[in-house]
Parts: structure tokens; sequence; C-alpha cells
């Protein structure tokens, strides 16, 4: 789980809280992404990556956990945006914290989805490759704002544009992804290779290059949390629950 971000647009907010922990309705943004890994019985590990600031607001938190996997919080000593890791520098460092020679599901912390997760990794287990979301937008603007794939017919990804001007389909691509256990490496490959580190949909466009990669299509709305306006329409929805 990426919670490493300082979400400074959220401010005041997220000054003293990580956006993971903002509530809605009567949970976190947090509480309820943890309602949907309970869901796949195969996780058994669970790592929250976030910064030195927010560690302890994160550890203090997973004292009250009481669901079924194990849970970690790990510090990746990053103190504000400017030495910051980066999304992908954060799942590396995860990786060799823990020694990760796994399977690997990695996802933000902060992202607002209410379908299960089932169908993604059941499109992970059809292939031999790893898994993608996609979720069908018709906003071109949204688009504009975020990664936008291209599917062939058999769901295999064969392109991957970051904020395109152009879009080329109704695709973008959500913070999901399920890596095989032989991607491991490609990701300390990638980062070798001096690729950007920030966002984690940046490994996308060089990861087709070097394996294959598939999409799991679904239309369900995911919130992202990007500004107040966003968190304030995501508390109205969820006011009831």
């Amino acid at each position: 789980l990426l919670g490493a971000g300082y979400a400074t647009r959220l401010y005041p907010l997220t000054k003293d809280k990580p956006k993971a922990l903002l509530e809605l309705g009567n949970k976190t943004i947090l509480d309820r992404i943890m309602d949907k890994l309970e869901e796949i019985e195969r996780i058994d590990d669970v790592y929250i990556v976030t910064n030195h600031r927010f560690a302890d607001v994160f550890t203090e938190w997973s004292k009250g956990y009481s669901g079924s996997k194990r849970v970690k919080v790990l510090d990746d000593n990053t103190t504000d945006n400017d030495n910051r890791l980066g999304a992908i520098g954060d799942m590396h460092f995860v990786i060799e914290k823990e020694n990760i020679d796994d399977e690997l599901f990695v996802l933000a912390s902060d992202v607002i989805f209410d379908f299960s997760l089932k169908g993604l990794f059941e499109e992970y287990d059809s292939h031999d490759g790893d898994a993608i979301s996609a979720n069908y937008i018709e906003s071109i603007e949204t688009l504009r704002t975020m990664g936008v794939l291209k599917i062939d017919e058999d769901g295999k990804v064969t392109d991957f544009e970051e904020k395109p001007e152009n879009p080329q389909s109704h695709y973008g691509a959500p913070p999901f992804y399920v890596y095989r256990k032989g991607t491991i490496a490609l990701i300390k490959q990638y980062l070798d290779e001096g690729n950007n580190c920030d966002a984690p949909g940046y490994f996308i466009p060089w990861l087709i290059k070097h394996t294959d990669v598939y999409a799991y299509k679904f239309d369900e709305r995911i919130i992202d949390i990007g500004i107040p306006k966003a968190y304030y329409e995501a508390c109205e929805k969820y006011k009831d629950k």
C-alpha cells in the first residue's frame, strides 16, 4: 500500500494526518481499502510504506486493525517532497527491506472504490502475465489527467501513455497492479536504468516492453482524492455508511 505522499493540495486536512486516514462516513479510507483486501484470501501480508512524518500515525492505526492480514508499517525515512523516493522507489524499498520474493499486489492507500478486487485477481490467474486495471472513462478531460491504455482483443496491454493530450482509448489506469514473482527483478532493473521513480504508472510503458501485461476492465467509478472538493464529494457519498 503506497502511503508516503504528503498530499499538500489537501492542506490543512492532511497537515498532520495522511490522506489514507481521512474519514469517509464511519470509517477511514484505509479501513475501507482493508475491507476489500480481506476478501482476497491469497493476500497474506500488507505492507504500508509511508514517510517519516506519518509513520507513527499509521503505526497507531495498525494497533487497532482487527482483520486477518498481517500488517506492517514501513518508514522510508523521507521528510518532504524534495527527498521522497517516489512510488516506484517505495515499491523497491519495501521489496528490499522485507526480502520479498513472491507475487505482489500494489495499490494506493488513498484510492476510493466500491467494487470487489476478485475480478482483478481472476483476470491475473487467466493469463501468464502481470495484471493491471483498466477503468472505462467517457470524459476526455479526465483521461488527460491519468495514464491511458490500449488493449488488444485478448486483453493484453499494447500501449500506455501518461496524461496524453489526445487519448488513444477510453481506458484509464487506476493504481491497481498485480505483479508476478518474476517481475520483482524488473522493478529493480527499471530503477537501475534511471527511469522515473515517481508515480507507479510510469513503470507500465516500460514493463509492457519486457513482459506481457493484461488489463482487467471495469466501469465502476474510482474517486481520486486530490483536492478538498473531491474529498467533500466523497464524504457526501459515504455519509450514510
